[in-house]
């Protein structure tokens, strides 16, 4: 199962910003932004300004696309590097946006069946594990190491194409992290199900932060 970010990111996710000068200037994760200032900025992510996007592909079938809300998060950067980043994802949140649904009403197919399926046991099991987190242990050029945590289980995943968009107090980071599922337990009880969704989610994130 594959999933497509905005992010995100789950986890996403990611992310960097930095303080701005006046004009808005856009840079890639390893840059500065020509600011003179060298001090640790920290930002807080605002939830409402940053989305998560996932994509779910079923091998040779169909596909499914959507948000999942970014609830909390902060980050620093300084001389316009990261340095710390953490952030958390409500999988509660869940919201498919393609049109790839039967009618409601209809014994398979339809959205809240997939949302349902997904926030299961199967899956991402959300009555025990809501919050996916992501954080920040390194980053290199427009690459970023962190640890994700997804139903309990941690692993190191890298984010990948890193962008920052600056401008005064406010930043925002775009990029994708691409995991695979199995690593964290999310697959169906079934084996000849579960084979034939891809074991990849692909997460693309955009994350906006605020100058604490």
């Amino acid at each position: 199962m594959k999933f497509q970010v905005l992010s995100s990111a789950f986890l996403a996710t990611l992310l960097l910003a930095s303080c701005g000068g006046g004009a808005e200037t856009e840079t890639t994760a390893e840059t500065t932004s020509g600011t003179t200032n060298t001090a640790p900025v920290s930002y807080s992510v605002s939830s409402g300004d940053s989305k998560l996007m996932w994509t779910g592909t079923m091998l040779g079938v169909k596909s499914h696309n959507g948000l999942v809300t970014v609830t909390d998060g902060a980050f620093t950067l300084e001389g316009g590097k990261l340095t710390e980043g953490k952030f958390a994802v409500d999988l509660k949140t869940i919201a498919p946006l393609d049109t790839n649904y039967a009618p409601d009403g209809s014994e398979q197919g339809t959205k809240s069946m997939l949302i349902g399926h997904l926030q299961s046991a199967d899956f991402f099991a959300v009555d025990s594990f809501p919050m996916a987190k992501f954080v920040l242990t390194g980053v290199e050029g427009t690459t970023a190491t962190g640890d994700l945590t997804v139903r309990g289980k941690t692993n190191s995943e890298q984010v990948t194409d890193l962008t920052i968009t600056e401008s005064e107090g406010k930043a925002t980071a775009t990029g994708k992290l691409v995991f695979d599922r199995q690593k964290y337990g999310v697959a169906w009880a079934s084996p000849m199900k579960d084979m034939v969704l891809s074991d990849d989610i692909e997460l693309e994130f955009e994350i906006t932060g605020m100058a604490r």
